[in-house]
């Protein structure tokens, strides 16, 4: 595309998005590409210019670094051909790209070397690229042996007196609890051949099981060479419903020595945007319940609940932790940095936690918060 031919979308005047300090360097939004498939959008909408609008428009305020997966159906082409139309403002050392390997549909896990590999060059080609920042192993609570007492309901006794059921005891880090953990490891050994080729800079694991994350970076670490995941990103753990990733991050960081946590999905996959969430999305009936409410109250107050969802996060990601946000459009992108100026200026902050808490209690109320979802189902 001429760059004549480019739209000219433009940043409201105000601060443009902050990196942070850690081993990335990523900046304080990362730009979530998993809103740029069908899960969540219309072909109507992927298939204009919105999402090269959109990408042109989180360039230009700083989301310098980008989340996708091949799981994501089109959404690394439509990055990569938005990224590339961009290179002449944006070329690639101006912005960070993460992707992820091993999912490829709702019940398709491929974690066999052979197709990490094949996968992940498949996905350096479609995003235009010579080399990742990040490369995850993505949702491996699928792949994984399983070891949990239960799939559903509050899970932070893993960190205390339920450690054993969870596999999470001193002394059985390195554990191997079954063909899963090896496929893990496996898979993982793959992506630091490629590390080694240059091909990726950093390797993660993803999922939304806190327990499982925790248990498989202390599995990595304690097995040859006996080094630490690079990354870790957990999705919906961090919102008004849930703040599970807060109290999983020490143990994260100190017991696993994992190097940068990222917390991903502040709208918990559409649950807390106060539209209806997407026909998949496995939430209870009573959490859905609790959700419109508050996405009731929130707005008698006069702000909307993915206002109030965003502002949470950020807040609470603080200055270590960067936040992954789904944009597909290029409003959303205005509105989420509208926030995060609002949250570093500190602007209403008062009024703006109040009303966090009222959702919050809304939860508790419910039965639901810090409630968490089976997964796998």
């Amino acid at each position: 595309m001429a760059s004549t031919d480019l739209p000219n979308e433009l940043p409201t005047p105000g601060s443009l998005v902050s990196r942070l300090d850690g081993p990335l360097s990523l900046p304080r939004i990362v730009f979530g590409g998993g809103a740029l498939s069908h899960q969540y959008n219309s072909e109507a909408l992927l298939s204009s210019d919105a999402p090269l609008r959109t990408v042109q428009l989180a360039l230009r305020y700083g989301i310098t670094a980008f989340d996708t997966s091949a799981y994501y159906g089109p959404s690394e082409i439509l990055l990569g051909n938005a990224l590339k139309a961009l290179q002449d403002e944006f070329p690639r050392s101006s912005y960070q790209l993460m992707t992820k390997c091993g999912r490829y549909g709702m019940a398709e896990f491929d974690y066999t070397p052979a197709k990490i590999r094949e996968s992940v060059k498949r996905s350096l080609e479609r995003l235009h690229t010579e080399y990742f920042d990040v490369v995850h192993l993505h949702d491996v609570e699928f792949v994984a042996t399983e070891v949990t007492p239960r799939r559903t309901g509050i899970h932070t006794a893993a960190l205390l007196e339920d450690k054993a059921a969870y596999g999470l005891s001193e002394g059985e880090e390195a554990k191997v609890r079954g063909e899963g953990d090896q496929r893990i490891l496996d898979a993982f050994t793959e992506l630091r051949k490629m590390k080694d080729e240059g091909l990726i800079k950093h390797i993660g694991i993803t999922g939304y099981p806190l327990y499982t994350l925790l248990r498989l970076s202390l599995l990595i670490l304690r097995n040859p060479p006996f080094k630490p995941v690079d990354v870790i990103l957990s999705y919906s753990n961090l919102s008004l419903q849930s703040s599970t990733f807060l109290q999983f991050a020490p143990q994260l960081l100190e017991r696993a020595h994992v190097g940068q946590l990222v917390a991903a999905s502040p709208f918990s996959m559409g649950l807390l945007t106060g539209a209806s969430p997407p026909s998949w999305h496995p939430a209870s009936p009573e959490l859905l319940a609790a959700s419109v409410r508050a996405a009731e109250e929130s707005a008698s107050k006069g702000r909307s609940l993915a206002d109030l969802a965003t502002g949470y996060c950020l807040r609470h990601t603080g200055d270590a932790i960067p936040l992954a946000v789904g944009f597909s459009r290029p409003e959303e992108v205005h509105e989420c940095v509208r926030v995060w100026r609002e949250i570093e200026m500190a602007g209403d902050e008062d009024v703006r936690i109040a009303q966090e808490e009222a959702a919050k209690a809304i939860f508790k109320e419910a039965g639901v918060l810090d409630w968490a979802w089976a997964s796998p189902p």
